[in-house]
Parts: structure tokens; C-alpha cells; sequence
């Protein structure tokens, strides 16, 4: 397990890169949408806060969620370590249960005024691509990643499941987040066991009641669940405006906006 940690960060960012590329590539060969802004006024922004928020995670957390899993694990914490849980079962358990909680921390951004100053970052894109999926603020990564590490402590997850996870979420959101054509045939399918980018793309509507469905990053069953799903946007998907109508100026492209935003009324 010490090696699996001391590998996470290759693992992490080796994945991170692949799936970024090929979304990239995607959109470039079979894009969904037409974009209101060139790639190069967007990309230095949305890349750049993904750089801002790793570097703050590393300065302010002395572990992160892999490393709270091996801890939890060396020292007998949490509800599958106390009930000596199968290997397997705790893993499918802790994967599900993962994507629930953040399932609940997306709607509760949403719900609450000074979390939405956070989150509202990254709805203030006014394009979406897969670089969408990178543009967080801060606070918000470090809020999400205490969340995480306190639901894994008290589960006891495995750390191989935490690091999959990980993995799975960041991949997916790339995914869900790109400007890509699926198949006409495919997608209705697909999103049965996946969220797509049809689906996801309805979340980031400029029209509040979509904004406010369709949370899944990963899974699609939590929204079918809770009544939060909407299966299409009431403009289409071709000429439904994304983004916030707050927020539509140079406020939306740079760095520095995006990191003092969450501050402008």
C-alpha cells in the first residue's frame, strides 16, 4: 500500500493528461456545440486554476484522500476496518457511496448562498469543454477535499478504491464535461450507466431551473433518484446559452477574475 502512494501522484497525472488529451482531440475532430470564445482565451484560465488548486491542496494538506485511506487502514479506523468487511465488498461500497456524497456536496453548493460564491466559478464559463471540468476555485477543492477525507476515514474505505475513484471522477468529469458528439443512437443508452455530456451540459444552462439538475459528475442515477434529472434543456442543445448572466464580461477568462470572483457581488 506504501507503494501505491508513493505512485498516486504518476497514477493520477498520467491518467489526467490521457483523457484530457483525447477529449481535446475529440472536440477538435467532432465538436457538439460551436464555441462563442477561441480555445486560447478560455484554456490559460481554466488550466491555470487547476495548477492554483493543486498547488494550495499540497500546501494547506498534509495528506489527501488516498493517504487518509491508508491511514484509516493502518490504524483500524472506520465502519468496514471495525466490521472486517471483504476486500471487494468495501471497495464496490466505498466507490458508490463516494459518488453519492458527491452527489450531495454538488447540490449543496448549489443550495447555499456562500457556497455558491465558490462554485459559481465554474459555472461562469461561458463555453463548455473539457477543460470546464478543471475550473473550480480553491476553497472549494480544499472544502471537497475534506469532505472526502472525512467520509473515507469513517468508512474505512480501501485505498486502492480511493485512489479508483479519484481517477474515475476526474476522467468522467472531463468527459462529461466535453464539447463532443455522440452518436444519435448511443447516447440515450449510455447515459443510463454514465453521466453524459448531453446530460451534464443541461446542468450549465444560463436558465436557474436547469443550472439546478443533473449534479452527477460520474454516476447518473443519483439525479433519477432524487428528482433532480432533466433530460434535455428547453433551448436545445446547439442554441441553449451556458454560463451566468452575471458574469459574461473578462470577469469569465481570467485567472485572476476566476480566483477573486467568489468576492464580487
Amino acid at each position: 500500500m506504501t507503494i501505491l502512494l508513493h505512485y498516486e501522484t504518476a497514477i493520477r497525472l498520467g491518467c489526467f493528461l490521457a483523457v484530457l488529451l483525447l477529449m481535446a482531440l475529440w472536440e477538435w475532430q467532432r465538436p457538439r456545440r460551436s464555441l462563442t470564445l477561441p480555445r486560447l482565451r478560455r484554456w490559460p484560465a481554466n488550466m491555470g486554476i487547476v495548477l492554483v488548486d493543486s498547488l494550495v491542496l499540497r500546501a494547506l494538506m498534509p495528506i489527501l484522500a488516498v493517504g487518509a485511506a491508508l491511514e484509516a487502514q493502518n490504524h483500524g479506523w472506520g465502519l468496514f476496518n471495525w466490521l472486517e468487511t471483504p476486500f471487494w465488498l468495501a471497495s464496490i461500497t466505498s466507490l458508490l457511496l463516494l459518488d453519492l456524497v458527491i452527489y450531495a456536496q454538488h447540490r449543496v453548493f448549489h443550495k447555499i448562498p456562500l457556497l455558491w460564491r465558490l462554485h459559481r466559478v465554474h459555472h461562469s464559463d461561458t463555453d463548455i469543454d473539457a477543460t470546464t471540468a478543471l475550473r473550480f476555485h480553491p476553497f472549494e477543492i480544499v472544502l471537497s477535499m475534506l469532505l472526502k477525507i472525512a467520509v473515507v476515514v469513517l468508512l474505512g474505505a480501501p485505498a486502492v478504491a480511493v485512489l479508483l475513484f479519484e481517477v474515475i471522477l476526474n476522467a468522467t468529469a472531463m468527459f462529461n464535461h466535453s464539447n463532443i458528439q455522440l452518436p444519435a443512437w448511443l447516447e440515450p443508452w449510455l447515459r443510463l450507466i454514465i453521466v453524459t455530456p448531453d446530460m451534464h451540459r443541461v446542468h450549465h444552462s444560463i436558465h436557474r431551473d436547469e443550472t439546478d439538475s443533473n449534479f452527477g459528475f460520474n454516476l447518473p442515477w443519483w439525479d433519477r433518484l432524487f428528482g433532480t434529472y432533466r433530460a434535455q434543456p428547453r433551448d436545445g442543445h446547439t442554441g441553449m446559452t451556458i454560463g451566468l448572466n452575471s458574469f459574461r464580461d473578462r470577469r469569465s477568462v481570467g485567472l485572476h477574475w476566476l480566483l477573486w470572483q467568489p468576492f464580487i457581488k
